[in-house]
């Protein structure tokens, strides 16, 4: 049932009955009830019910006025929507407003709805708009309801009066508002669970936008808002019927609900809607602040430019802006890129490719009257030329200008028609919350961090077209890296890139993620690691641009995504794989490297003392400042890992990476398992070393049962379980001579690595080593392991380690 509106048969009692509609809640529930009324008829009827009860409670009155403001003012009543209801008076009957306005509030507070309520006289209305920007937007958007009309026309007058003869003062103070606000809720179009209405490019900055417009100093494009803007409010409605509530987030367990509400086919159709109406409202925020700016500054700008010309000019004493030419057909005009007087795009294909790069090489905003002109630009023949290829490359290594100057671009329609497979990213949700951006953004935003890095490669062009097209299979069945390489190998040669290039290209699409999944997952001292690599991108300058792309893609995708610690081990693959590639030696040794002398100092320590040592550390820079490098030394022995973790997940520490070695720094008197965490506290500071190494000791020697004391505490929080993709175990193949290699990918929680190395344990192998990354909400985890007696495992023996691995983790 939907329970929307559940609370309207309040005690509003005879005040709240309408005669013509049988009951002002009655009717209301009704309508909330009707499957077959939504969007802006739904509110209209909503706006138009409340209107007429609002009515009836006030009653005939001389010398007063009900006023609608805000949003119900606007008429834009959703179904939970607060009632922001102003009762004016003219402050010749004080004695009778107190009354008044009890018989208006009380009903509606009886219903259960939000009352957002003033009393106030035109004066007080007017004092209290010029303190309080907020009161002065609602007043813009005031509706009649009842009483004396000429006092709420007056009000209208007096507020569109002093808004505009305000503006220039006002205006600033209004986009701080907005801009604070963004700070605070986000861009509305990369939020998994995005504020439809605080949220950058969400509902209130598309009413900030219909408050310029009333200012008379500047308007927004129009294209596309308004559609925008309802989608919006429909998806607020569909939200408040499915929760029942006045709630304007958004969240992943009602999106599927609000979907099939709206008549979407999923969530994430819902969320590309959403963030197609966000970029809308967030271009046109821009676009409309950028005028208003170049408005005000020629404002402040003119009487001293006059006494400058001595009040000479053109004709009539205007002054003709300068225009600065950027190429051909582009020129500079008040610090915009528009199109010269000459430029006739309906002749000129290349023309919207040209004007975006000088734009963004120039760091200029591409005007939106000029994109408009370009979309009347004819299609590239195909292959592109030259020109437009170089064009396109030049616009993606602009660096951060690139970003305003593609959404311009975006605005218009003007990219998937210059790349049709565009469409299918564009404002496509990531569901991961290690990425910050949508498919689309992230491609564009990849470039921008592969232009810092055009210097270390040969091709920088090729690095820039890899950066763009990389993610393109996003959203196509199948592995989306596999995908993209069919993508990029029909894309290149249409674009101009003859068929070398075109593998090139093709090569970095499909194995993009090669470098930072075998640096941190693989052994690099296996030649078979290092092989699969050059066996992958064939060539020394491929495996130069790949190393460059994996960065950039790792610097867009988020803070989780990359760090020192990350980039030293692609760079010691890199250097590995370019040493085997020129047909220099390679170490091709299948032991670890030796430990370092502080290492090896712990490792003799414990094989001393027969128990373990830890050492906690600074984290080096770029890992993380909330993290601490944490040494664990043991006699080598079985259970290392599994009580090491356990009692990592005791004290309330997040593994963010991990390496498990044996060394053997004595021989003759044993070998020990040399552990190395990167950890964060949960909160607080981390443990001492010393209470590390007491509970290690108890958890070694049986005095301490870690898996009980971890159930414990987890019953004890009860927390309200949430269903996440089923963890995935698997043998990985051709990677290791000497070792099975497990790979583990599953949700991260609390004990997991715990319950990984019990089960480990329980198949009776042993962990010759690991290497262990959390990456957001996820782990990927690799470990080489061997039987009892050193060696591989048969493929039946290694099946079965998987499955118990996987069944201890719930999967």
């Amino acid at each position: 049932m939907d329970r929307a509106g559940s609370t309207a048969g309040g005690t509003g009692g005879k005040d709240a009955t309408a005669p013509e509609t049988g009951g002002y809640a009655a009717t209301r529930l009704r309508l909330l009830h009707r499957e077959d009324l939504s969007g802006p008829p739904l509110r209209t009827a909503l706006a138009r019910l409340t209107d007429d009860w609002l009515a009836t409670l006030l009653g005939p009155a001389e010398g007063v006025a009900l006023v609608a403001v805000g949003g119900y003012g606007r008429g834009e009543l959703s179904p939970r929507s607060d009632l922001d209801v102003l009762l004016l008076h003219d402050g010749t009957a004080m004695s009778q407003i107190a009354a008044l306005a009890d018989r208006v509030w009380y009903p509606v507070w009886d219903m259960g709805l939000a009352l957002d309520h003033s009393v106030r006289t035109p004066a007080e209305a007017r004092r209290t708009a010029a303190g309080d920007l907020k009161v002065h937007l609602g007043l813009l958007d005031a509706r009649h309801l009842a009483g004396d009309p000429a006092l709420t026309a007056a009000l209208r007058t007096t507020a569109y009066e002093d808004w505009r003869a305000q503006a220039p003062a006002r205006l600033p103070e209004l986009r701080e508002l907005c801009e604070e606000r963004a700070r605070r809720q986000g861009e509305l179009r990369f939020l998994l669970e995005p504020d439809l209405k605080e949220a950058r490019g969400g509902l209130r900055d598309a009413t900030a936008l219909r408050a310029v417009a009333a200012s008379w100093l500047a308007d927004a494009p129009r294209e596309g808002l308004d559609r925008a803007r309802a989608l919006l409010l429909d998806t607020r409605d569909a939200l408040h019927r499915v929760t029942g509530r006045a709630t304007d987030r958004l969240a992943l367990q009602e999106q599927e609900q609000v979907a099939r509400r709206l008549g979407l086919a999923d969530a994430d159709t819902l969320l590309r809607e959403v963030y197609e109406a966000g970029r809308t409202v967030s271009y046109a925020t821009d676009v409309t602040w950028r005028e208003v700016t170049r408005v005000l500054r020629s404002r402040s700008g003119r009487p001293r430019l006059r006494r400058i010309l001595g009040g000479r000019g053109g004709r009539g004493g205007f002054v003709q802006p300068q225009r600065v030419p950027l190429a051909e057909g582009v020129v500079e005009q008040d610090g915009e890129a528009v199109l010269a007087r000459t430029a006739r795009p309906e002749h000129d294909p290349v023309l919207p490719l040209r004007a975006a790069a000088a734009a963004a090489q120039a760091g200029l905003p591409l005007s939106p009257p000029t994109v408009r002109r370009l979309a009347a630009a004819g299609p590239l023949p195909v292959p592109w030329p030259a020109e437009a290829r170089e064009q396109l490359v030049t616009l993606l290594g602009a660096g951060e200008p690139t970003v305003a100057v593609w959404e311009a671009l975006e605005a218009e329609g003007l990219v998937s028609r210059l790349l049709p497979e565009w469409a299918h990213v564009r404002c496509r949700p990531q569901r991961n919350p290690v990425h910050r951006w949508t498919v689309d953004r992230h491609l564009v935003e990849t470039a921008v961090r592969a232009s810092a890095l055009t210097r270390r490669v040969g091709r920088p062009d090729l690095l820039l077209m890899a950066a763009l097209l990389h993610d393109l299979g996003k959203g196509h069945p199948g592995d989306h890296s596999e995908a993209g390489e069919t993508l990029a190998r029909a894309l290149a040669p249409r674009l101009g890139f003859d068929g070398a290039d075109t593998d090139v290209l093709a090569t970095l699409v499909r194995h993009h993620l090669l470098l930072a999944e075998t640096a941190t997952r693989r052994d690099l001292d296996d030649p078979a690691t290092i092989r699969a690599v050059t066996d992958a991108v064939g060539s020394a300058g491929t495996l130069e641009l790949l190393h460059a792309l994996t960065e950039a893609d790792a610097l867009a995708t988020g803070p989780a995504a990359w760090s020192t610690w990350r980039a030293s081990l692609v760079a010691d693959l890199v250097r590995r794989a370019g040493a085997a590639l020129a047909g220099r030696p390679v170490a091709a040794r299948t032991e670890p490297a030796p430990p370092t002398a502080g290492e090896e100092r712990l490792a003799i320590e414990a094989l001393r003392t027969a128990g373990p040592v830890v050492a906690l550390e600074p984290p080096p820079e770029g890992a993380g400042q909330d993290s601490v490098e944490l040494t664990v030394a043991v006699p080598d022995q079985p259970g290392v890992l599994p009580a090491t973790a356990g009692v990592l997940a005791l004290h309330r520490l997040t593994v963010r990476a991990a390496e498990v070695r044996a060394v053997a720094p004595a021989p003759a008197v044993g070998s020990a398992l040399l552990l190395n965490w990167r950890v964060a506290a949960e909160y607080g500071s981390p443990p001492e070393a010393a209470r590390l190494r007491n509970d290690l000791v108890r958890a070694l020697d049986g005095s301490l049962d870690v898996a009980a004391r971890l159930a414990e505490r987890e019953a004890a929080y009860g927390r309200r379980r949430v269903v996440h993709a089923p963890p995935r175990v698997s043998v990985v193949e051709g990677v290791s001579r000497a070792a099975t290699v497990l790979e583990v990918r599953a949700q991260d929680a609390p004990g997991l690595l715990h319950r990984i190395g019990r089960a480990l344990e329980d198949a009776g192998v042993w962990v010759r080593s690991a290497r262990v990354s959390t990456l957001g909400a996820s782990v990927v985890d690799a470990f080489y392991v061997t039987g009892a007696e050193g060696g591989v495992l048969d493929p039946e023996e290694a099946a079965a380690v998987a499955r118990k691995v996987r069944e201890s983790l719930g999967g």
